[in-house]
């Protein structure tokens, strides 16, 4: 069962990446121009698909049947609060991928909020060009630390293995869809960014601008920023013009390298 889980979750994945990739190539939303403070397209590449096999690995290594493996054995188990109600088991799938997406929602804010993780997630933030592989450019430490929070989500509610899997599957589908260097049509955009977080809308939260990264926390739907009233619609500059990334990691040895991207949590400059 697991490996068929991994198996279809892989294959999604794929799928999704090489169709934004394609749409990124054939319709770009913005042009990736070649500065000292914008690395080559093959040197971001590297760096962030470098840091996906990376954290891959070391994830492997700490949970080696993952995360829906874990949730498989705290089901024998019998731990967590959906365990001690009576619901019917769909009504379980859908609640546990309603709290898990919240969950990683106030995850993200947390991480922009507290000193010490924010050294983990600047990385993601650091990239000045955002595309699909930027979906994939989190730290190692990140990721270890998003495990251990996910897992204790497990333990705590009681999750299902097949609801770890299917959000597993729409956190990273939405997460390069949303990063994609591609714009939806003005009518669609619009109707869309009632639901989901919209490419435009999270280009908004990788802005430079502090007040305008720290909004748009979602990674796949928009209920909760607007819930808890950090939603923002505009940014200060048209989205072709927002400038990305870090204004204190100004050049592509520090911003797009893999090397600088493993040593940034480590390095001392402020948020």
């Amino acid at each position: 069962m697991i490996d068929e889980m991994v198996a279809i979750r892989l294959g999604v994945f794929l799928t999704i990446l090489a169709l934004m990739m394609s749409l990124e190539c054939l319709f770009p939303a913005r042009k990736l121009t070649k500065t000292p403070q914008t690395a080559s397209i093959v040197t971001r590449w590297f760096g962030n698909f470098g840091l996906l096999i990376i954290a891959s690995v070391v994830a492997r290594l700490l949970l080696p049947l993952g995360l829906a493996g874990f949730a498989l054995y705290t089901t024998q188990q019998q731990w967590g609060i959906l365990h001690w109600v009576n619901l019917p088991h769909w009504v379980n799938i859908i609640s546990s991928l309603l709290l898990l997406d919240m969950l990683i929602y106030w995850q993200h804010r947390l991480f922009h909020r507290i000193p010490l993780l924010w050294r983990l997630h600047k990385v993601h933030h650091a990239d000045r060009h955002v595309d699909s592989s930027t979906a994939l450019r989190f730290h190692p430490l990140e990721i270890i630390a998003s495990l251990g929070i996910k897992a204790l989500a497990i333990i705590i509610l009681g999750i299902p293995a097949e609801a770890v899997i299917l959000f597993e599957i729409l956190l990273n589908g939405f997460a390069i869809f949303n990063h994609a260097n591609i714009r939806l049509p003005k009518k669609m955009e619009h109707i869309a960014r009632y639901v989901v977080v919209t490419q435009i809308l999270h280009r908004i939260h990788h802005s430079q601008v502090m007040a305008e990264s720290n909004t748009n926390f979602g990674f796949s739907i928009v209920w909760w920023d607007r819930l808890f009233g950090s939603y923002s619609a505009k940014a200060s500059k048209a989205d072709e013009d927002i400038d990305i990334g870090l204004i204190e990691y100004p050049n592509a040895k520090q911003n797009a390298w893999l090397t600088g991207l493993l040593w940034m949590p480590f390095t001392h400059k402020k948020k």
